[in-house]
Formats: structure tokens, C-alpha cells, sequence
């Protein structure tokens, strides 16, 4: 899948990559806790990374890079 921001009441929290909807799905549910930690009766959606969030997460992903880890195993990047 393409990067995807994570939305929390329609602003944006997060963009991760997931491997396909049913990985997105499990990460909302999991992740759910820190998501919603500033917000605990928010609403959650996502959509395509728009460029900016998108030069954030490559930029996440380089770092993670340089230091060594594998492409398939970096995720995301908080953007607040």
C-alpha cells in the first residue's frame, strides 16, 4: 500500500505504510490507545498521504535507513 495518514477528528496524527487493508485495520485497533490519547472520544479515519506527509515519512524511512533497519520493516511516523 501507498503511505497513509491516520486522522484524528481530521487532523492529521500519524503516516504509516501498511502492507494491505487487513494490517491498517489491526494497526487502528491496536494502536487505538495512542492514538485517541489526546483525544479520548475521537474519531479516526485515514486517507493517501498528501506530499507533505509523504516527504515526512520518506524522510522517517531514510533515517530508519542510515541506521541500519530493513525497508519491509519500518511503519510509520508520528507528524504531532
Amino acid at each position: 500500500m501507498v503511505p497513509m495518514t491516520i486522522l484524528v477528528d481530521d487532523k492529521p496524527k500519524c503516516v504509516v505504510r501498511p502492507n494491505d487493508l487487513k494490517h491498517l485495520q489491526r494497526f487502528l485497533r491496536t494502536g487505538k490507545p495512542w492514538l485517541l490519547a489526546d483525544a479520548p472520544e475521537g474519531k479516526l479515519a485515514h486517507r493517501e498521504a498528501d506530499e507533505a506527509e509523504r516527504a515526512v515519512w520518506e524522510n522517517a524511512r531514510g533515517l530508519h535507513g542510515i541506521a541500519g533497519g530493513e525497508d519491509e520493516d519500518f511503519f510509520g511516523t508520528p507528524l504531532a
